[in-house]
């Protein structure tokens, strides 16, 4: 079991204490540390290699400036990099690694690679806190699964991807998750045919042994996704989310 059964899914900080223009900058120390004062056990970040084949915190491929994180070296970026973020958060916070892997992963050799990159880190990181490894690429998740035992690993799909698509594929890869854009829940079943409620394939998820999280639902949607089950949400508005299940 990834997360702690109960009534009420687990709250996971998306980048921290959200992403977007906030006081605290998104996938920062900073950011990660105002979540678990704000009470949170898990916080999600965003992770990449630069062009130097150090592992920082960024969602996207581009800076600010817009160049590619690959074609810049850490130092020059200044990007948060993942071993300082664990070790600068309380052991026993759980951490989600969502994995941005990037087009030079198709033909750079296979050290390089952000997998690759990854695999030592993290299995040193397990030993001293909960992981969660979540990524849309299926190749990578394959990967890990053979060389990272022991380290629950989750399928993200698109905006709007197929639920039922979704959990079949998690299920197929042999995976411990499968996390959803809010997009893909249909909470009152509405939709036609093509959907089928939310609840009902949560509880798929469950027979087929996955764990399901929701990213970024709004405080006020968040109790429908407690009342369909769902393990996990990765949200925004932390202060909002909490108050809004205490209903």
């Amino acid at each position: 079991m990834i997360f702690e059964g109960g009534p009420a899914p687990v709250v996971i900080g998306h980048r921290g204490m959200g992403s977007g223009p906030l006081p605290v900058p998104e996938n920062t120390i900073a950011s990660l540390l105002a979540t678990v004062e704000a009470g949170l056990s898990w916080v999600e970040v965003d992770v990449q290699r630069t062009g130097d084949d150090e592992l920082v915190l960024r969602h996207d491929p581009t800076t600010a400036d817009g160049r590619f994180v690959i074609d810049r070296t850490a130092d020059e970026l200044g990007l948060p990099r993942l071993a300082e973020v664990f070790d600068a958060l309380p052991p026993g916070v759980g951490v989600d690694v969502d994995v941005k892997t990037i087009l030079e992963d198709a033909v750079d050799a296979p050290s390089r690679r952000t997998g690759a990159l990854l695999l030592p880190l993290l299995a040193a990181e397990a030993r001293r806190r909960p992981l969660l490894v979540t990524s849309f690429d299926p190749a990578m998740l394959a990967q890990f699964r053979e060389e990272l035992p022991g380290v629950p690993l989750g399928l993200l799909t698109w905006t709007r991807f197929p639920m039922g698509q979704a959990v079949a594929a998690a299920a197929g890869l042999g995976l411990q998750a499968v996390a959803l854009d809010t997009g893909s829940f249909k909470l009152n079943g509405a939709g036609g045919e093509a959907h089928r409620p939310a609840a009902h394939s949560v509880e798929a998820a469950r027979k087929a042994g996955l764990e399901v999280l929701a990213w970024c639902p709004k405080p006020e949607e968040v109790t429908a996704y407690r009342d369909a089950g769902v393990d996990a949400v990765i949200v925004d508005d932390i202060p909002g989310t909490l108050a809004a299940l205490r209903h």
